[in-house]
């Protein structure tokens, strides 16, 4: 018995094959076309072409699975969250859809905001109006396309749509709607308040349901087109970053992830909705049934040392970047790296400041602020974990992720910035894996997630921190923090 699940990412779709034990069986890709920007701040991508590479990377990875081919038991999706697919009454696409990076919406949020009230927004939804969010952008097709808005009879997500194209069927999980700002987190339902003040009909919104749960069953359509298997059932799934930590194992309160991509998260577990005042957090329902998630993002984290390398390091690969930046002591001498590129999500929400590096002196070279760069991504995720500690939410383990997690330099820089044992797996396999895993849950293969990913994960080091590292990096970090203020003044 096999699981499928299925990533619609941003720059492509990835399709995974597991088998009942939890082991990756196969694995394929294909790229979407560049996401269009006609100005800045724009990014919209043509749903046509995520049901193309769907379809591609299906049927790719049942070519590539091994004989003996055993039968997929059931489908998991996940995808980039927050984009807006606008369809009409007969379920046809309407304009290009406004994905999460699109930014344009910002009016559209002080007008919700101002509308609703901002802590009754969070209330309702957990979560402050921004421009990621789905309603947002449904906001400003209302009143920039009037026309076009007249004619919405539903409302997607860019995985929801691929699974619409997949089975027939109108359908999200509660974690990916908990990144609509429609959704009423707390009661894991749609927020009737929110749909009403927007001027957005709930019967364009599709029926809710948790992640784990067979939502729907594959079309005759779609089996031709795929090599899948005409009625396959296909559970919820979640967005990307929920489907993400159950591929990590961060199920129960307590677990935390701390993922260095582009972009870099802070994901922990928690028994209850956590609503903080400032909406410095987001909080959405989790992919585990009947619990929920706090989530911190650092804007430019990977994208910090990807950046450096590219302006000043060409000629050297990461390995040999950060085997530099290793024999520079903890702290850096002094220098420090604000990682603003992009502005910063948590805990500042300001999309204007930007990056800066502080304290340069002679005694500086290129491998400080190699390291620098290290220990301020780290710092600034730290951001997240002090709110954590604000808002009880508690840490009872770490595990590492994406890029962040694959230099022995980078993993030991972080254990000593949250002053707490770090883990990385053996294979982290991303959110396609999360949402196979389900797919078996969904099947009745496993009885829950953990038990699905306690028999599928493994942990292949744990690193604990060194307490001279950790003394260093709590007075770093002190320092650190006044970085923000100092850049916020400047403009």
């Amino acid at each position: 018995m096999w699981f499928l699940g299925m990533d619609v990412g941003t720059g492509g779709t990835r399709a995974v094959v597991v088998d009942g034990e939890g082991k990756l069986i196969a694995g394929s890709s294909c790229e979407h076309a560049p996401f269009r920007a006609e100005h800045p701040g724009w990014a919209e991508q043509d749903p046509e072409d995520w049901w193309r590479a769907a379809q591609e990377a299906i049927q790719m990875v049942l070519a590539a699975a091994p004989e003996p081919k055993e039968p997929i038991a059931a489908i998991g999706l996940t995808g980039q969250m927050h984009g807006a697919v606008l369809l009409d009454e007969d379920g046809a696409v309407l304009r290009p859809a406004l994905i999460w990076c699109d930014t344009r919406t910002q009016p559209q949020c002080d007008w919700l905001t101002e509308k609703i009230g901002y802590e009754r927004l969070i209330e309702l939804t957990c979560n402050p109006a921004l421009p990621n969010f789905t309603v947002t952008k449904v906001l400003w097709v209302k009143e920039h396309e009037p026309e076009l808005f007249a004619k919405i009879r539903h409302i997607l997500c860019p995985k929801d749509y691929v699974r619409y194209r997949l089975t027939g069927e109108f359908a999200i999980d509660v974690q990916e709607a908990s990144g609509t700002l429609l959704l009423d987190v707390t009661n894991r339902r749609w927020s009737h308040e929110v749909a009403e003040a927007a001027g957005i009909d709930e019967n364009w919104l599709p029926r809710v349901y948790e992640s784990p749960e067979v939502c729907a069953r594959i079309s005759e359509t779609a089996a031709g087109l795929t090599g899948l298997a005409t009625g396959t059932p296909v559970v919820a799934g979640a967005g990307d970053q929920g489907a993400g930590a159950v591929g990590m194992g961060i199920l129960q309160p307590g677990s935390v992830s701390a993922t260095i991509g582009t972009s870099g998260v802070v994901f922990a577990a928690t028994a209850a909705p956590t609503k903080d005042p400032k909406g410095r957090l987001h909080t959405f329902c989790h992919a585990v049934p009947g619990l929920w998630h706090v989530m911190g993002v650092t804007q430019s984290a990977g994208l910090s040392l990807r950046w450096l390398k590219e302006c000043f390091f060409r000629g050297l690969d990461y390995d040999a970047l950060t085997y530099a930046a290793g024999k520079i002591p903890a702290g850096s001498e002094g220098l420090e790296w604000a990682p603003y590129l992009l502005g910063e999500r948590t805990p500042h929400l300001d999309p204007e400041v930007r990056a800066a590096f502080a304290g340069i002196s002679t005694i500086h070279t290129e491998a400080h602020f190699i390291r620098a760069v290290l220990e301020g991504v780290a710092y600034s995720l730290q951001d997240t974990f002090t709110l954590f500690a604000g808002l009880g939410i508690p840490v009872s383990g770490i595990r590492l992720g994406g890029g962040g997690a694959r230099g022995p330099l980078w993993r030991r820089i972080q254990a000593g910035v949250y002053g707490h044992a770090v883990e990385v797996l053996t294979a982290e396999e991303g959110g396609a894996f999360g949402c196979a895993l389900m797919a078996g849950v969904g099947a009745g293969h496993w009885a829950n997630l953990d038990e699905a990913c306690g028999q599928a994960i493994e942990v292949a080091e744990r690193i604990e921190p060194d307490e001279a590292d950790v003394e260093t990096y709590r007075a770093g970090y002190a320092q650190w923090t006044k970085l923000y203020p100092a850049l916020k003044s400047l403009r």
